[in-house]
């Protein structure tokens, strides 16, 4: 015999509550709880350096090689990180931080982690102000687990993850770890090894291709320094694409690694990054405070110093050698740039010695929109780290290219391809790479009249 529709429907709402019911009735037994608070010596009683010269206190919940930690690199001033070593006893100079919860938000002394039968995991002040939080409240969640790849999950009672640290990455990609459409998209550098908050550069996955953004103070639009074209394959008019950090053996014998982005879409593919030569299972991605893309992997044959730049999107290491001088601030806010070294500071006079004082001419006041007045002078045979992703606007006049700059306050400086009458408008002067083409010419703005330095 088979229902009808209208006898059906209770059936499925009282199923529907049921399973609502079961979700808030399961809770975290309370052997699974915890509060740790943020308190006494340190773990190493000397000081020992390691990355970012952190000091730290371990929480207890640890996975070989990850570890929970509480660390800071300015005093009162800690985070809430996960802690990389392939053995607790490694020489701390081993240690690499590769995740942080309360990112840019950073809690004193007597902070305290909850972790409270509501199945929410708190990080808290020590007179109560919450932090940073999971958001998991009444989910569903009974346990708090730190696996071996590094991922800190909570999940439910049949094992599902309510909430994982893998949707939630900083700078770093851990092994297996990845970006997707609908979350996470992006990694985002730090400002320095000190000041762990979110930095100016950007490693995003976008609908059809990898891309590198630097975030400028003068501009509102970030500026794209790299892609990696187009990915195929694609079939579809709307693709769905993926992209894990994988690591695959290449032997029998496992002493020879790929390193490779794993992308998934209509159809699957890999991009080679590196081969290292022996077991790279400890290999994690970063973007760096400095903008570059980067493969640590920990050499278990040596003590001191165990982790290696594998790769290196802009330096010598990896399957393709690129190149430091496309590195937005490898030679700071202004420097000539050629064969991976900053070699002078271009001057209204001419080419200078470079030195880290080497700065953009100062420029005062300035009015959108209107005809301001400045002066230029002419550095030729360079490109801007944005030329090889955007030529600019023409084919336009080097006047007329002259005049935008004006009316356009954020504009620092042109970059002018003669024999195009390409013209490229930056708000970041930085690195220029010194090119053979001498028609290929920046024109700083300066000043009217203004006495510069030379």
């Amino acid at each position: 015999m088979s229902l009808s529709l209208s006898s059906s429907i209770p059936f499925i709402f009282l199923s529907i509550l049921l399973i609502f019911s079961i979700v808030a009735k399961a809770t975290v037994p309370a052997s699974k709880t915890f509060k740790i608070i943020n308190q006494g010596s340190f773990s190493d009683a000397f000081y020992a350096p390691n990355e970012y010269n952190a000091w730290y206190r371990t929480t207890g919940i640890r996975a070989l090689p990850f570890s929970l930690c509480f660390y800071n690199t300015t005093p009162n001033a800690f985070t809430l990180g996960l802690r990389m070593a392939r053995q607790p006893s490694d020489n701390p100079i081993n240690f690499r931080w590769v995740w942080d919860a309360n990112r840019g938000k950073p809690v004193g002394e007597n902070a305290a982690l909850t972790f409270g039968t509501d199945g929410n995991l708190v990080l808290s002040e020590a007179k109560g102000q919450i932090v940073w939080q999971t958001g998991t409240s009444n989910k569903g969640v009974v346990g708090l687990r730190l696996l071996s790849n590094g991922n800190l999950v909570l999940h439910d009672n049949r094992g599902k993850f309510v909430w994982q640290s893998f949707d939630h990455p900083t700078d770093t990609l851990l092994v297996g770890q990845g970006l997707r459409p609908s979350g996470p998209t992006r990694l985002v550098s730090r400002v320095s090894d000190v000041d762990g908050s979110e930095g100016p550069y950007s490693f995003v996955l976008e609908k059809k291709r990898l891309a590198m953004y630097l975030k400028s103070k003068n501009s509102k639009s970030p500026s794209l320094y790299y892609t990696n074209g187009e990915n195929p394959p694609y079939q579809g008019s709307s693709p769905t694409m993926t992209m894990v950090f994988d690591i695959s053996p290449k032997t029998g014998s496992a002493d020879a690694y790929e390193l490779r982005y794993q992308f998934r879409a209509e159809s699957n593919w890999t991009m080679l990054l590196a081969r290292p030569k022996y077991n790279s299972t400890y290999s994690f991605l970063r973007i760096g405070s400095d903008g570059d893309i980067k493969i640590y992997t920990f050499y278990d044959k040596v003590d001191w110093g165990a982790w290696e730049v594998t790769y290196s999107l802009f330096g010598t290491e990896g399957v393709v050698a690129g190149n430091e001088c496309k590195l937005p601030k490898k030679c700071g806010s202004l420097g000539l740039c050629d064969k991976n070294q900053c070699v002078a500071c271009p001057r209204p006079k001419g080419l200078k010695g470079w030195s880290e004082s080497c700065a953009p001419p100062k420029l005062g006041h300035c009015k959108n929109g209107e005809p301001n007045n400045f002066d230029y002078y002419k550095v030729a045979g360079v490109e801007h780290f944005m030329s090889d992703y955007n030529e600019g606007e023409g084919p336009i006049s080097l006047n007329k290219c002259k005049e935008k700059c004006n009316r356009y306050c954020e504009c620092l400086a042109i970059f002018y391809k003669e024999e195009s009458s390409k013209c490229l408008l930056v708000p970041e002067l930085g690195t220029f790479n010194k090119v053979s083409n001498q028609s290929h010419v920046a024109y700083i703005k300066t000043p009217k009249y203004a006495k510069v330095a030379i």
